[in-house]
């Protein structure tokens, strides 16, 4: 059956096991599931992907039919499905597992999806299509923010950080929780103050490179270097990324022997880390020990130095790091 994206918390969902999300707007796919969904469904939480499934699925039929003593139900959330899942969620809402909740999580599906569909005509499961926000809501998430946080804000640089964000709420959220830390001394924050900590939207793009370049992951990195132009203020931004990423790395490895989950490593870490991140946050760690994390800091700090005395050829010297970062083994 298909319900609105803001019914959710106005249904009682008590006896519906099986939901599908799609659409462009992530950032409330992710608040949804989060504070609507996994309150209501379960605490034992099974993360995949499409393909982990499909290249395994008796492992998936597995993780479903398995009891455990300490587990009376569990929550499988499975993300960017397509239509290729379909024959196996249709086995799975036959077969009706008590104590099986299944989030299927996806970017747009269209009409003639069989999977939507499906989730769209079934009784027994939940469709929800997410659609982008606009400007007027995301000043409404800011505004509402700043009410609770008791932050003095005008509606003009309530306006500019909307404008700032592209109309991403992910985006949005990530700049109020920076606006907050920054207020924690000083509940009043001027024009001034929101344009040295909040970014451009087009900033989210330069922190992708880095993300890929310390996963090393070569075939990404070259795919948004040649894609882009690059101006020289550019590469001052690219280089404090790597800075602050290098440096998040650091503190995440020192913590990493006294765990023996990363991903509750992960969510444990402050400040915060964003859902988008935390896959490609585990494959840095895989790429990068201790040791290299530390010589990547020394090699970036010196990096920032021949920019600022090699304006003209900054682009180049970035270009190199990020070649040579990415490619080393």
């Amino acid at each position: 059956m298909i319900i609105k994206s803001y019914e959710i918390n106005q249904k009682d969902i008590k006896n519906n096991k099986f939901f599908l999300l799609y659409g462009k707007n992530q950032g409330l796919i992710d608040e949804t599931i989060n504070s609507n969904l996994k309150p209501k469904l379960s605490k034992n939480i099974y993360f995949y992907e499409e393909i982990e499934v499909i290249k395994d699925k008796s492992s998936f039929r597995e993780t479903m039919s398995n009891q455990s003593f300490f587990e009376d139900d569990k929550l499988i959330i499975i993300s960017r499905v397509t239509d290729k899942i379909l024959d196996i969620i249709e086995e799975i809402v036959d077969l009706n597992i008590n104590g099986v909740s299944i989030i299927l999580t996806s970017n747009i599906l269209e009409k003639k999806s069989k999977l939507r569909t499906f989730f769209e005509k079934n009784n027994n499961t939940i469709c929800i299509a997410f659609y982008e926000d606009n400007n007027l809501t995301l000043a409404r998430i800011a505004l509402d923010f700043f009410a609770r946080k008791n932050i003095n804000i005008s509606q003009h640089n309530i306006n500019l950080i909307v404008e700032r964000c592209s109309g991403d709420r992910i985006n949005l959220l990530n700049e109020l929780q920076k606006i907050e830390s920054f207020c924690l001394k000083n509940k009043k924050i001027s024009t001034e103050d929101l344009l040295k900590i909040t970014n451009l939207a087009e900033n989210y793009d330069l922190s992708y490179l880095v993300n890929n370049s310390l996963a090393k992951n070569k075939k990404k990195t070259l795919n948004i270097l040649n894609e882009n132009n690059f101006s020289t203020d550019d590469c001052i931004i690219i280089v404090r990324i790597f800075l602050n990423k290098l440096k998040r790395l650091l503190k995440l490895t020192s913590e990493v022997p006294q765990s023996d989950n990363i991903d509750t490593l992960i969510s444990k870490f402050r400040p915060p880390i964003f859902w988008k991140e935390k896959e490609i946050i585990k494959s840095q760690i895989k790429a990068l020990n201790r040791t290299k994390i530390q010589n990547l800091l020394l090699q970036t700090n010196k990096l920032e130095l021949l920019i600022k005395k090699n304006p003209t050829i900054s682009i180049n010297l970035v270009t190199n790091f990020i070649l040579e970062q990415c490619c080393e083994n």
